[in-house]
């Protein structure tokens, strides 16, 4: 019984954040031409995308698995691959408000250096999938991103 009322919270909880995000996610795919995106996330975005990803990554709302629609449209947009890790990594580890919980229960001293150990952590790790990801690889993920 325990297990059907926690399941049930579960599904309940995903039913109120999933709807939202993919709202967003259409208005995104309508509103926001895919050269704009290009231009600011693409391949040649260097740091400029990196900043953009973690802004994106770090003031978004909801749990993590509402971030991976968001990866699927900035695919679709044709987003580097490296910014859309570095958007995963930003969206579960430096999210604004967490940062402000950890700074009233922890301190600032634990909240900030857990930051300044994550933002080149996600960016290394970024950098790592990308270099370990074949060409390959890539365009298998795009490609299947584009037929959702």
């Amino acid at each position: 019984m325990n297990a059907i009322k926690v399941s049930t919270s579960s599904l309940k909880a995903m039913m109120l954040v999933i709807p939202p995000i993919f709202i967003l996610m259409g208005l995104l795919d309508t509103w926001v031409p895919k050269e704009i995106m290009v231009k600011y996330m693409g391949e040649t975005s260097g740091w400029k995308g990196i900043f953009l990803a973690f802004l994106i990554g770090s003031v978004a709302a909801g749990p993590l698995y509402a971030s991976f629609p968001v990866a699927a449209a900035f695919m679709k947009k044709g987003v580097k691959f490296r910014n859309i890790m570095i958007l995963i990594g930003a969206w579960s580890s430096t999210k604004i408000p967490m940062l402000l919980f950890e700074m009233s229960s922890l301190g600032s001293t634990f909240a900030l250096t857990r930051l300044l150990i994550n933002v080149p952590g996600i960016i290394l790790t970024a950098f790592l999938l990308e270099a370990m990801t074949s060409k390959e690889q890539k365009a298998d993920l795009y490609q299947k991103a584009e037929r959702l």
